[in-house]
């Protein structure tokens, strides 16, 4: 899908490692969230809350997942996910255009 419709964007920036992550909050009307924002290169660890899918639309990076010590490398038109309650770390190798998912679990 390479665009939304029918959505609401917040205007506030998320803004994380001085800048050089920075995303905005998509709002859709079924209640699911998910982020866009741009990686500059360099090296983050990122927590989660909820699932998440990170879909990379552009540029290259490694990612090493929860309970793994490895390294995955990750490039546009892929996609990895993180599972709720972890930490994941990045190492940006350029400039890294991405789309992540939040996953609400069902309420009940």
């Amino acid at each position: 899908m390479s665009e939304f419709k029918n959505v609401t964007v917040v205007k506030k920036a998320n803004v994380y490692f001085d800048g050089k992550v920075t995303s905005r909050t998509v709002l859709f009307s079924d209640g699911s969230k998910k982020t866009l924002g741009v990686m500059l290169p360099g090296e983050y660890t990122f927590s989660t809350a909820d699932p998440e899918i990170m879909e990379i639309l552009a540029g290259d990076l490694e990612v090493q997942l929860p309970g793994s010590n490895q390294w995955k490398k990750v490039k546009a038109g892929e996609q990895f996910e993180v599972p709720a309650q972890s930490k994941f770390g990045l190492k940006i190798a350029s400039l890294t255009d991405y789309c992540c998912s939040y996953v609400k679990k069902p309420q009940g």
